[in-house]
């Protein structure tokens, strides 16, 4: 499939519907604590840290980042992945940071048997059908290949933030995660999506093209959509659920 760079020219345009509005002090700061929370991860734990990049807005933020603290030197090391349901966009946006970006991104697969038995046995959308048999295929499909892309790792970088979802409220820098036993990084915890946008149009970050149709939390496709005007951020990740939007990889045992 050939890599459609349409929308890139049109990003950075006056029109652009994420407009810079943080206070620019602040701002910095927040931009220098990020710059200097990475710095750190890479000299205490080099390639034994490990960025989880989801290629949505905040991570291709982290990638960013990462790849001018460390001067592309590929210091942490970095995976990314694929369910084999993603949207056609998030797989242009890779190939598109592959090319852009020095730093190497490593792709992880589910386990084909485990997929294979799960679709054979609840069908190939399954996840619609109930909340447990969503949660089963969140495991199978994303959970299983967090395991094996930490296997071995001493430090986590995401891009959590307090203000994405109430479940995420606590959110801090830099934690103990009980789930993985991870020294857990969160370099953008406090970081609204004004900041986030702003460092985006600042230095002229790709990002998905569907977050300009609406889209703020973007997972697979047939469980993501666009979120509605006085939605919640993560409202458009299972939407024929009620109650927690999380997937399991930030609240499962690891």
């Amino acid at each position: 499939m050939a890599l459609n760079t349409h929308w890139i020219s049109i990003i950075y345009t006056d029109q652009f519907v994420h407009p810079m509005r943080s206070e620019q002090q602040t701002f910095g700061r927040k931009c220098r604590e990020a710059e200097d929370i990475i710095k750190w991860v890479a000299g205490k734990y080099g390639a034994e840290a490990a960025f989880a990049c989801s290629f949505g807005a905040e991570d291709m933020v982290l990638l960013d980042i990462i790849e001018r603290v460390t001067e592309g030197g590929n210091t942490i090391s970095a995976f990314t992945i694929d369910t084999g349901r993603l949207h056609p966009e998030t797989y242009e946006l890779m190939q598109l940071a592959a090319n852009r970006y020095r730093q190497k991104i490593d792709i992880y697969f589910p386990e084909s048997s485990g997929v294979e038995a799960m679709v054979s046995r609840f069908g190939i959308n399954l996840f619609y059908t109930s909340v447990e048999k969503r949660k089963m295929c969140c495991r199978v499909r994303k959970v299983e290949p967090l395991k094996r892309a930490l296997r071995g790792k001493k430090a986590w970088i995401t891009g959590l933030r307090r203000e994405q979802s109430q479940e995420r409220a606590d959110v801090v820098p830099v934690s103990q995660d009980r789930s993985s036993n991870l020294v857990k990084v969160c370099p953008l915890a406090e970081w609204t999506d004004d900041d986030v946008w702003s460092y985006i149009t600042r230095h002229r970050v790709p990002f998905n093209p569907l977050h300009l149709s609406g889209f703020v939390s973007i997972g697979c496709q047939p469980c993501t959509r666009a979120v509605k005007p006085g939605e919640g951020s993560r409202s458009g990740r299972w939407w024929w659920e009620e109650g927690e939007k999380e997937c399991g990889i930030h609240t499962s045992r690891l």
